[in-house]
């Protein structure tokens, strides 16, 4: 082996100047932007060596938190069985497993005799049939991703789509379940997503060189057409996606911006048949369409910045026939509906939090009484799952907090019962005993930002950390695209917290934690509020003595990176640690070109700075690549993944090359660049590959915290 390196990698310069709206910046890591240059290729390995000898000593660590996630996990497992009903008139329970020691799981289905009663699979039972076995796929691929995977509307084919590099391009396959055997494909190089239409027509997408989902194509299944151009979305702004109806009647086009949406139908059982548009497109109007077999739902934002919901004739092909069903609340963001014979079910976001109404629905169609679904913790996150069968009497919804493991409850529609299905295990610790939710502390403070607006904080700790300012503390954030981070359950984080930690998620300007309005106020020439909110949330955790003024860590990802970046410019003396995870941090380069994957959309997020000088301003003040300074900054880990097409390798690397020239940290708050040469946006593949990989993101930030 070679000898480890002494000192860190000195990037290469070539000169380079950026001139717009009148504006010279100089960028000497420039040249970083052509991922195929030997030299960045080298530069890359030369930092993975240099993160590899500033972390050996990590390595006992490192195992010990893999263990810990090992033990306290059940490795062999299985999901609740749901009921399925095929247009051939058959009936299975489909459910996935997983095996210890296997990195990924496989989907399996069993034939049903009744809907009403949940088969007991722990074993496999003699007629159980492997519809989809991810482990003999993935076998001889360093990486593998599904992005579609589902059985047609008769039960006797299944697609699916593979990527093998992590580049988010698949190739799709079509499968006999009968015999097992691939009938047809590989389609190479399709995007994520797909739809069925009858058990003998799919349509799939294709990407532009923008990496943008661009087209539908409509493929017939062992046909001897060529596949045909089904739609193609000419503005750059806009993204398709397809999706079928539950009751596998209609295939959904969808087409959105990050402010517009325009949705088409065509008739499952006539794919060679013309496209429907529900509502033309009309800049800033959003809608998602429900299709049931009886009408159309439209969750919609015209005259509700909040959304609402309204019902139109399944015919219908323009907003003048849109009827409303539930108006706009300021105070609550809906989020999602699914609409069953005996109900409709509405997802919603208030105050932080999720919640789930039930409207019950008469013979005619009238629709009852709201009943809102209650829980006991004052912090939590919950979703409805929605079922296969329209006329089913019974949902599913998954609940679980910053204390409590995720779980599937059942709500009879009928009588309001609640049952649990399946509370995810968390296994004895050898060490640390028995799981006990209430040795920890779950609760909601309110940090003020600098504009006097009151930012909510989900914090946890043990429940014997005191609250003295000597605790180590981990700030998480991300802030953009409307997402909202919820207070949700993390097994790994557990320890964390068992090590003493404090744990907090900032609900920053920009996510979705407190609907359209909060992120309206943390985007485009907004942006700025996204970060001080950040700051304002870690001053608080030392001001309550959550956490000790030198013990402070913050963790992003992705537009989560860039806040990172931002704060620590802003603040570098608040934080003692960050790792920065795909980190979004060369945000004006990328947004100046529209050559590069996402560009074009994005601008409806941050603004365009190619045509307009204040966002070009804007976005100069906070881009992190541009406002390195000559300070002492945190210790910094930086990961990321030569083949992300969201956030491509050349902006990570860019930044830790800057940060080295100008940063006056000595060798106890390294910069470091670790990049998985084999990997994308989501990281590594495989479960105990990513195990491994958040067991070290930890161990380091165990380290530097302590």
């Amino acid at each position: 082996m070679p000898d480890a390196p002494l000192t860190p990698p000195d990037a290469p310069t070539r000169p380079f100047t950026r001139e717009v709206h009148g504006d010279r910046v100089e960028d000497p890591y420039h040249w970083m932007a052509d991922k195929s240059d030997p030299e960045l290729l080298a530069y890359l390995e030369a930092e993975n060596a240099w993160t590899d000898a500033r972390t050996a000593h990590l390595a006992p660590l490192t195992e010990a938190l893999f263990e810990d996630l090992k033990a306290r996990t059940q490795q062999t497992d299985l999901s609740v069985p749901t009921h399925v009903s095929h247009t051939d008139g058959s009936h299975y329970w489909y459910y996935g497993r997983t095996t210890e020691g296997h990195e990924y799981g496989r989907s399996c289905r069993l034939p049903a005799t009744s809907r009403d009663e949940i088969p007991d699979v722990t074993q496999p039972p003699a007629d159980e049939q492997i519809v989809l076995d991810v482990n003999a796929l993935a076998e001889g691929h360093d990486y593998f991703s599904l992005g579609w995977a589902q059985v047609s509307p008769g039960g006797g084919r299944l697609a699916y789509s593979a990527d093998t590099s992590g580049d988010e391009r698949y190739d799709l396959f079509v499968v006999d379940l009968a015999s097992g055997a691939v009938i047809d494909g590989p389609i190479e190089g399709v995007g994520a997503g797909g739809a069925w239409a009858g058990d003998d027509w799919i349509v799939y997408v294709r990407v532009d060189a923008a990496w943008r989902p661009h087209q539908a194509w409509r493929h017939h299944i062992g046909g001897p057409e060529t596949d045909a151009l089904l739609y193609e979305e000419a503005d750059d702004r806009f993204w398709l996606s397809v999706d079928t109806s539950r009751d596998h009647a209609w295939v959904l086009l969808d087409l959105g911006s990050k402010k517009t949406t325009e949705t088409h139908l065509l008739r499952a059982d006539n794919p060679t048949g013309p496209l429907r548009c529900v509502q033309p497109r009309r800049q800033g109007l959003e809608y998602a369409v429900e299709v049931a077999p009886d009408a159309l739902w439209i969750l919609h934002n015209d005259g509700a910045p909040q959304f609402a919901l309204s019902r139109a004739p399944l015919e219908a092909s323009g907003i003048d026939e849109w009827q409303l069903v539930i108006p706009e609340r300021p105070e609550t963001r809906l989020t999602g509906v699914s609409v069953y014979a005996s109900a409709v079910v509405v997802e919603h976001r208030t105050n932080a939090l999720s919640g789930i109404a039930i409207l019950p629905r008469t013979p005619s169609g009238e629709l009852g009484e709201r009943v809102e679904l209650t829980f006991d913790e004052a912090l939590y996150d919950v979703g409805a799952e929605e079922s296969p069968d329209f006329d089913t009497d019974r949902i599913r919804f998954g609940y679980e907090s910053l204390v409590s493991p995720p779980s599937v409850w059942e709500y009879r529609l009928d009588t309001g019962e609640r049952r649990l299905l399946k509370r995810t295990p968390v296994l004895d610790h050898p060490v640390r005993g028995a799981y006990d939710p209430s040795a920890y502390v779950s609760e909601r403070r309110w940090a003020t930002s600098e504009d006097g607006t009151r930012i909510p904080v989900s914090v946890v700790r043990g429940r014997d950390v005191p609250t003295d300012g000597t605790a180590p503390g981990l700030l998480y954030g991300y802030g953009s695209y409307e997402i909202p981070i919820m207070p949700y359950f993390a097994m790994s984080r557990l320890s964390l917290l068992d090590r003493g930690f404090v744990f907090a998620i900032a609900h920053v300007r920009g996510g979705g934690e407190l609907g359209r309005p909060w992120y309206e106020a943390g985007k485009e020439l907004s942006k700025p509020n996204t970060f001080s909110d950040f700051i304002a949330c870690a001053r608080l955790l030392v001001e309550e003595g959550y956490v000790a003024r030198d013990r402070l860590g913050a963790e992003g990802g992705s537009a989560g990176g860039l806040l990172m970046g931002a704060a620590m410019n802003l603040a570098p003396e608040v934080f003692r640690a960050v790792h920065a995870a795909v980190p979004f941090v060369d945000p004006v380069t990328t947004i100046l070109n529209p050559d590069l994957p996402l560009t074009v959309s994005e601008w409806e997020e941050w603004g365009n700075p190619v045509t307009d000088p204040d966002v070009y301003a804007c976005m100069t003040s906070y881009s992190p690549y541009e406002n390195v300074a000559a300070v002492e900054y945190p210790a910094i880990l930086v990961t990321t993944g030569l083949n992300d097409t969201r956030v491509e390798v050349t902006e990570p690397a860019k930044w830790v090359a800057r940060l080295r020239d100008r940063a006056t940290n000595d060798e106890r708050r390294p910069i470091l660049l670790k990049t998985e040469m084999v990997a994308g946006h989501g990281g590594v593949s495989g479960r105990y590959k990513a195990w491994k990989e958040r067991a070290f993101e930890l161990a380091w930030l165990i380290d530097q915290l302590g």
